[in-house]
C-alpha cells in the first residue's frame, strides 16, 4: 500500500526515525482540501506511542480537510544544511503516513493536550493542568495513528556517519 524508498542506502531506521519525530518541535501537516488539492499546513505536533498530536482552531480550512478525508501525510525535517560548495544540501527527514480523526471525547484531548504542553513546556505541570483546563473546550484536538513512516538523509551523511554538521 504504502511506497518504499528507493534509495535504501539513504534510507533511515525506524528507530532513528521517531528519534527525529520525538524531537522536532513542527513540521508540514498535508491533507487532502477542496476540489482535490493538496493542503500542506505548518504546526506543532507532538509525538508519543505511534500517534501524533496536533491542537488548533476548531473550525478552518485543516478542519474542513479532515472532515474531507481522513488521509494525511506530516513531514518533518530535523536537518537542511546547505553547501554552496557542492552545490547540495545535507538533510535529514521523516514522512509519517496515517489516519487523522478530530479528538471528540474531553479525556482524549486532555491527555494529548498534556503531551503537547509537557514537550513545549517541561516542568510545567501545574501551570499546564490548568491551562489544558482552561482551553479544552475552545480546542481542536487531533490525532493522526502512524500507519507508515519513511525518513531519508541526504548520501553525504551516509558516507560520513552523520558527522557532517554546521
Amino acid at each position: 500500500m504504502f511506497r518504499e524508498i528507493r534509495y535504501t542506502k539513504q534510507k533511515l531506521s525506524e528507530e532513528e526515525c521517531v528519534k527525529i519525530l520525538e524531537k522536532g518541535t513542527s513540521g508540514v501537516l498535508s491533507l487532502l482540501s477542496d476540489d482535490g488539492y493538496p493542503y500542506g499546513v505548518p504546526i506543532s505536533y507532538v509525538y508519543h506511542d505511534s500517534v501524533l498530536y496536533f491542537h488548533g482552531n476548531r473550525t478552518g480550512h485543516k478542519i474542513d480537510a479532515i472532515r474531507n478525508c481522513e488521509k494525511a501525510s506530516f513531514c518533518v525535517i530535523e536537518k537542511d544544511q546547505v553547501i554552496p560548495s557542492e552545490l547540495t544540501t545535507y538533510y535529514r527527514s521523516v514522512i509519517a503516513f496515517g489516519k487523522v480523526r478530530i479528538l471528540e471525547e474531553e479525556a482524549e484531548k486532555r491527555k494529548a493536550l498534556l503531551f503537547l504542553a509537557g514537550k513545549y513546556a517541561p516542568g510545567s505541570d501545574e501551570f499546564s493542568k490548568a491551562y489544558v483546563e482552561k482551553q479544552l473546550a475552545r480546542t481542536c484536538v487531533i490525532e493522526c495513528s502512524v500507519e507508515h513512516m519513511t525518513g531519508k538523509q541526504a548520501i553525504e551523511l551516509v558516507q560520513t556517519g552523520g558527522k557532517n554538521e554546521l
